[in-house]
This record gives C-alpha cells, sequence and structure tokens, in this order.
C-alpha cells in the first residue's frame, strides 16, 4: 500500500455527456493499470445512471487508490439533457458547478497532484491555474475538430466568417492551414454558421480550444497515423501533444498485457445495453448488416426517421437500428402509426433496439456498414472494427469528421445537409455493394493502423508510457 500513497493522484472531471465521459473513464482505467491514483469527478446524475445500469463501482474497486466523486452539474433533475437542451449545461456548469469545484478541491483528501480537465470544460483550466495544480486538458473530438476550432478567429479575419447568405457551401475554407484543399463550408461545426460572429457559442468554444493550447500539455483520443498532417499543425501551438487512441483499442491492449480481456464487461453506459442484437447478428450472413446509430444525444424530428426508415427497407439490405425512445420528439396529436411497410421490412430484414453495445457489434462480423451521426467515438470504433460508414452529421464536430470520413481518409461516404428516403437507398447500396470494395480496402488498412498504434511499440502506446512519465517529473517538479 506505500507505492500506492508515493504515487501522483490525478482528478480527472469530463462533461457531463455519454461521449466524453465514456471515452474519459477508459483513460481513468488506463492510469490507474499505470498504478497512478485516480478520482474520476462525474455529474451527480450521470453517475447515478452509470451506477445503477454498469458495473463501474466493482470494475473499478480493483485498483488501489481509485475513487468516483460527484457534483452537481446545475440542471434541473428532469432536463431533457438530449439534442439543443445540451446548451444548457455550459451555463450551468459555469455558474453553479464552477464554485463548488473550487471549493472541492480543498477539501478533497488527498488533494489532487494533477488534474486531467475536459478540455471543452474551461472552468477546470481556470480554476486549476487559479490554485496552481497543474492541469492537462483531454479533448474528446478529433484533431482536425480541435485544428478548425482554433482557427475561427483565423477565418472571421480572413471574412470567410460569419457565412454569408449567398455563400456557396461547396466553396473552399482556405484560412485553416493544412486543410484547404478539401475543407469546404459545408464541413464547418455547425456553431461556425451563425450570422453573429459574437454568437455566443463560436465565441466559447474558440475560446476554451485556446485555453487548451496554453496549458501544461493536451491529450487526444486519436493516432499518428489516422492524423498525422493535421497534428503537424497543431504542434506549431502546442508542442506537447499525447495521441493515445484509440481509447477502447488501448485499453484492451493494457488489460491483455494483466492477463484480464474486456468480455463480461458491462459498457460505459447510461443506458441499459440490449444484447438480444448480439443473437440477431449471429443469425446473420457475415458482413450482410448496416448498423444504424445517431448517437446519445441527437434528436430527429418523426419526418427525417422516416425517410431513413423507408430509404433502409427499400434497400432491401438487414439493419440493425439503434433507435433511442427520446431519439424522436413528441408533438401533441401526432400520429405514430408506422406504415405498414415499413412494419413488414422491418420484421424480414431489421431490428430495432433502445440502445446497443456498440463496441460490440461494430466488432460483429455480421456488420458490413455503419449509419453514423458521426461523433468522435464512434468513428474511432467504426476505424477500428474496419466497418466502412454512411456519415449523417447533426452537429458540432461530426460535419468536420465526415469530411474527412470520405474526402481524407476514403472509409465511407457523406451524407450531410441530406436526409431523403432515396438517396439513403442509393447510399446503402452503395456502401454494401457499388463501391464496397474500395472502401473495404481502405477500411482494413485504418483499422490495422489503428490497432498496431496501440500495441508495443506503438505510436499511441510510447505516447501514453510518455504522459505518465511526464505526469510523474510534473509533480516532482512543484
Amino acid at each position: 500500500m506505500e507505492a500506492v500513497h508515493q504515487s501522483p493522484h490525478v482528478l480527472i472531471f469530463p462533461f457531463p455527456a455519454q461521449g466524453h465521459v465514456n471515452s474519459m473513464l477508459k483513460l481513468a482505467e488506463l492510469l490507474a493499470l499505470a498504478s497512478l491514483r485516480v478520482t474520476f469527478l462525474n455529474s451527480e446524475y450521470n453517475h447515478e445512471s452509470l451506477v445503477r445500469r454498469t458495473d463501474i463501482l466493482s470494475r473499478f474497486a480493483q485498483y488501489p487508490g481509485f475513487k468516483f466523486e460527484t457534483i452537481p452539474d446545475g440542471l434541473s433533475q428532469d432536463h431533457p439533457r438530449v439534442g439543443a437542451a445540451m446548451r444548457d449545461m455550459f451555463g450551468s456548469l459555469e455558474l453553479i458547478t464552477k464554485p463548488i469545484f473550487k471549493q472541492m478541491l480543498f477539501e478533497i483528501n488527498p488533494p489532487p497532484d494533477c488534474i486531467i480537465g475536459d478540455g471543452i470544460l474551461g472552468l477546470t483550466i481556470d480554476v486549476a491555474n487559479e490554485l496552481g495544480i497543474p492541469i492537462i486538458p483531454f479533448r474528446t473530438t478529433s484533431a482536425g475538430c480541435i485544428w478548425v476550432f482554433s482557427s475561427i478567429f483565423d477565418m472571421i479575419q480572413a471574412g470567410e466568417l460569419p457565412i454569408k447568405g449567398n455563400q456557396d457551401m461547396d466553396c473552399l475554407i482556405t484560412s485553416v492551414a493544412g486543410m484547404e484543399t478539401f475543407l469546404r463550408f459545408r464541413d464547418l461545426p455547425s456553431f461556425c454558421k451563425v450570422s453573429d460572429v459574437k454568437d455566443p457559442l463560436l465565441q466559447l468554444m474558440a475560446r476554451e480550444t485556446s485555453k487548451n493550447f496554453k496549458a501544461n500539455g493536451l491529450i487526444l483520443n486519436t493516432f499518428e497515423e489516422l492524423e498525422g498532417a493535421t497534428l503537424s499543425q497543431m504542434r506549431t501551438k502546442c508542442p506537447k501533444i499525447y495521441t493515445i487512441g484509440p481509447l477502447h483499442e488501448h485499453l484492451k491492449a493494457r488489460l491483455a498485457d494483466t492477463n484480464q480481456t474486456m468480455s463480461d464487461r458491462s459498457s460505459n453506459s447510461f443506458r441499459e445495453d440490449d444484447r438480444s442484437c448480439i443473437s440477431w447478428l449471429d443469425k446473420q450472413p457475415k458482413g450482410s448488416v448496416v448498423y444504424v446509430s445517431f448517437g446519445s444525444i441527437a434528436v430527429l424530428p418523426r419526418e427525417k426517421l422516416m425517410e431513413f426508415w423507408f430509404g433502409l427497407v427499400h434497400s432491401g439490405k438487414r439493419f440493425l437500428w439503434v433507435l433511442r425512445p427520446e431519439n424522436v420528439p413528441r408533438n401533441d396529436g401526432e400520429c405514430d402509426v408506422v406504415p405498414t411497410e415499413l412494419v413488414e421490412g422491418t420484421k424480414e430484414r431489421g431490428y430495432i433496439v433502445d440502445w446497443a453495445p456498440q463496441e460490440d457489434v461494430l466488432a460483429h462480423g455480421a456488420i458490413g456498414g455503419f449509419l453514423t451521426h458521426s461523433g468522435w467515438n464512434s468513428t474511432l470504433e467504426s476505424v477500428t472494427a474496419g466497418v466502412p460508414m454512411i456519415c449523417w452529421p447533426c452537429f458540432a464536430d461530426q460535419q468536420l469528421n465526415s469530411r474527412f470520413v470520405e474526402e481524407v481518409w476514403k472509409l465511407g461516404l457523406d451524407m450531410k445537409d441530406v436526409c431523403d428516403r432515396r438517396v439513403v437507398e442509393q447510399m446503402v447500396n452503395d456502401l454494401m455493394v457499388a463501391k464496397r470494395e474500395e472502401i473495404l480496402k481502405s477500411a482494413t488498412e485504418f483499422a490495422k493502423l489503428a490497432k498496431g498504434s496501440v500495441n508495443a511499440g506503438g505510436s499511441s502506446n510510447c505516447n501514453f508510457d510518455c504522459l505518465i512519465e511526464d505526469i510523474r517529473m510534473m509533480i516532482k517538479n512543484c
């Protein structure tokens, strides 16, 4: 036990959303495997969901010095915490959570030697700097996305923001270094598409990203072989960048080194996984199923959902669809009757669940494609599994991720700004048949690179070892 007390104590604070908590829990376990003491600070609302639906308490109990703490997110218990309503989180965290966090750092025992705060939570950087605690931000988005966020003021200065009313959205952006040949106005994050450059969310994203580059370093859930060109640009502003992803594959590799496996573990999901979909997949031919999921936050208008449904059924392909109960807003008097054609088509070739164990689904041999919202966790999980993608981004970083998937990495098809049953049908058939060979070739190659990066001697494996060593040296020099 004495060695435990001599280990650095790291406090991890994620933004209170599923994708952020999921990846930062994986980072927390990697740090614990490296014999660091870890405190994971989660929102009360999310921690309650995790405890109710996962095995996190028993799973992390094996690590000496690991503990969970909670903090209010400032929102009411009945706040939806999905869709556009997630914007409310930023204000409540700054107003209510920030002073509580500061007081907590005075009281927590033992005090943290280092904070790894979610990079979109500038409050962690503000408080850590005020109290003189070393901090390393962790960003849960792609390097490409962060680089565009950091270039917002450059785009404003170049006159490319705000976007003009008559702007050709397929025209190239010229003021984001390294992306001049492929980044279009259409591919900018959703919050960049505003008429006023003083828009609060636009300013927030630019300001918080600027803080990231001034911290002790920056941790990213990506790997050098995937985003090396963008990382070279970023290192002109922030030399100390630790690329340690894909985190889900990295954790699997490190657990294997200790003779542990990921089997019989729950996912880090706020919702209960419906594992009946795995049994259904077991009965399907190899590479025959399109997996469909729009993530944990997106809310689709009913008319768009129906376009996807018709397109999937008309494609004639098998599909597994994650359709959360809150995926579709309920309007008074709105008809929820599903056309017989869709009911019968789904019975014949489809399967619908409220939530699925996504990593297991994507790794299943029956999966041949992924119709995704292009969230970064989903994108990386698909890359690692070698599964080609159809991208239908909803907001934030997703528009940019989908452009990289199609244009830069050649891993799939970008369907942004379109929601039409005929296009859905065509793209499913292109992904599964017409263009499958060329896309699958690239997907297979990147899957090998992803897995190689986290194995012994790989780029992410070595970068993680550097991170641990730097944390130890950071504490020693304080």
